[in-house]
């Protein structure tokens, strides 16, 4: 039996020890649990507006010394301020800052009186601590008894690839001439989603002009001078769709929701495109060699009346424009040295002072540069031991590409224009498999655009498999330096690999001029291109499997280029449709096969 009077006082000195070790024990066996403590679930939810001051909608909202708050459910970081977009705009963009929950917006000026406004948050705020973005809210209010209560939708896509444009500056305005937009702010203005959409709500019934601006300065004005894009609607708009915040236009939605996002209603498509510029004269002139310069003009399509270089004989000047014309080469055909300084006399036509086209003569002096290659000496002016050996022949290059050889064939073109030529005297023949060879025929094509530059084109049918070798024999070329050529072999071989395949495009409806480019997936690069103004069937071989892109132009002024659009001169870019399967801008081509695809240009171009 336990003796607890004699066992007492031996154990309450080891109590405080006890508590001690226990404590210790306990919170050391606490700390080593199985699993680290997570902080719960991450915070996936995006902020959300509880109040507003004034109320949404509110009317008669003070003109002087304006103030917004928006109080969130949460704290909030502003994550881009300049997307939050007031309509119709001011000279400065509105001021935010945060104080607790709340966003405070305030105006650099007053606000205008009788006026409905839309303030637009737009990616512009996400929570504290997760960084979810706020999906957007637009705000309205109006400074008079009433709020303007129509609406019109769109969308605005690249000019060339028909993509979505993001964060365009979408333009309202009730001045109606045509350079309002270069002068003065809108009446409204929204900016386009990830999808190019816009909608500009709560506007007055009246006729406007619609613009879209990517507004790189942020001034809420076109500056064609810094090289902005734009694009217009044609005619006078009148907006029809009343505000109803339960339509899907309305609504911010997930931009990763295709379905909702394509869904929405879209009243005018807008063909955003950079303008040429307007204002003639000529920008650059650079020395290129001895003999040989060009002269850079501000605005495509210059009209040179004469010109003439002093010392030169009028017989003795070759020129070349650009097909744009806005780039002008210049050679001398003269085998005596030119002086280091060239003086021409080009009368062309320049724009005055009242915006005119008008002949005026420019004196251009023309220097060797001091940054060019050869340290700004040309062949005839370096020293012996500088001189290398293309500085003392006709210099050219021939090139092939296997799978573009039956559309392109041989690509001869010389670095000058040459002044005794013997196309007669190239050698063209095929070696098929068994090393058998056989002269072919051929023809040669000048370049419509560049004098320097020729196709030779095989005559007759193409095998796979053979080789195709063109010879340029030795000194059959002269150019106007008095050099000759040397030779040179190129071998092509068209190829055999039986994964390959062919798509063969059935062109009908061709009425007029179009442009057809063979694109890859991406859209962003011409693998081949046609130009056609009758029905045909183009080939398109020795295609790998992948998916690629039809785009067809429609070359309304037959000059074989894409051209832009003018603002001033009420003229759209060249209109651009891509061949579509199911709404998918790709075709999807497969191994070894071969494939005949019909398009209808005339319905295609229809609408």
């Amino acid at each position: 039996m336990i003796n607890w009077n004699r066992l007492f006082p031996r154990l309450v000195p080891a109590v405080p020890v006890a508590l001690i070790l226990g404590s210790v024990l306990f919170s050391h066996s606490c700390a080593n649990t199985t699993q680290a403590p997570t902080g719960g679930a991450k915070d996936t939810i995006p902020p959300r507006i509880v109040s507003f001051s004034p109320e949404h909608m509110s009317v008669n909202v003070p003109t002087h010394d304006t103030k917004l708050v928006f109080t969130f459910d949460e704290y909030v970081v502003l994550k881009a301020p300049s997307n939050i977009v007031l309509s119709p705009p001011q000279a400065r963009a509105p001021k935010s800052r945060l104080r607790g929950k709340s966003v405070e917006v305030t105006f650099e000026e007053d606000l205008l009186p009788d006026m409905t406004y839309t303030l637009d948050f737009i990616d512009a705020i996400a929570d504290n601590n997760e960084g979810n973005m706020f999906p957007g809210f637009t705000y309205v209010f109006s400074t008079g008894d009433t709020i303007d209560s129509l609406m019109i939708t769109g969308i605005v896509q690249d000019c060339n690839t028909l993509d979505p444009v993001k964060g365009v500056t979408v333009m309202l305005y009730k001045d109606h001439a045509d350079s309002a937009v270069m002068l003065s702010r809108p009446f409204a203005v929204t900016k386009t989603d990830d999808w190019g959409f816009f909608c500009i709500r709560n506007i007055k019934d009246t006729t406007y002009r619609l613009y879209a601006v990517k507004d790189g300065n942020s001034n809420n004005i076109y500056d064609p001078a810094d090289n902005e894009l734009i694009a217009f609607v044609d005619s006078l708009i009148r907006p029809v769709t009343v505000v109803n915040d339960s339509l899907p236009e309305l609504q911010k939605l997930d931009m990763k929701d295709t379905v909702s996002c394509l869904s929405r209603k879209n009243e005018f498509e807008l063909s955003l495109f950079r303008e040429k510029p307007s204002k003639q004269m000529i920008m650059k002139k650079v020395r290129v060699s001895d003999r040989s310069s060009y002269l850079t003009f501000n605005a495509p399509n210059a009209h040179i009346d004469s010109m003439w270089v002093r010392g030169v004989p009028a017989g003795k000047l070759i020129t070349q424009f650009n097909i744009q014309r806005d780039s002008l080469e210049v050679w001398v055909n003269e085998k005596s040295r030119q002086p280091d300084t060239l003086h021409m006399f080009v009368n062309y036509r320049k724009t005055d002072s009242t915006g005119r086209l008008a002949p005026f003569l420019e004196h251009v002096k023309v220097y060797y540069q001091d940054d060019d290659k050869s340290g700004g000496k040309t062949a005839s002016k370096r020293s012996g031991r500088d001189i290398k050996h293309e500085d003392t022949i006709c210099v050219f290059k021939v090139t092939a590409e296997p799978e573009r050889f039956e559309q392109y064939g041989y690509q001869l073109e010389f670095t000058y224009p040459i002044v005794n030529e013997a196309f007669d005297s190239l050698v063209l023949r095929s070696v098929n498999p068994r090393q058998q060879e056989e002269r072919m025929a051929y023809k040669v094509i000048p370049d419509s655009t560049n004098i320097r530059k020729f196709t030779v084109m095989p005559e007759g049918r193409l095998l796979t498999g053979y080789d195709y070798i063109l010879k340029v024999p030795h000194r059959r070329f002269r150019d106007i330096n008095g050099y000759y050529n040397d030779s040179t072999e190129v071998k092509v071989t068209l190829p055999n690999d039986e994964k390959l395949s062919t798509l063969n495009l059935i062109l009908t409806g061709v009425g007029q001029k179009y442009i057809v480019d063979f694109l890859n997936e991406k859209r962003d690069k011409v693998l081949r291109q046609y130009i056609v103004d009758t029905d045909c069937t183009l080939a398109f071989p020795y295609l790998k499997a992948g998916k690629y892109c039809i785009r067809i132009t429609e070359d309304l002024n037959r000059n074989s280029i894409v051209d832009s659009g003018s603002l001033l001169g009420h003229r759209q870019p060249e209109k651009v449709k891509f061949f579509k399967i199911n709404d998918d801008f790709r075709i999807e081509i497969m191994e070894s096969a071969e494939i005949d695809q019909s398009v209808d240009i005339a319905e295609l171009f229809k609408d």
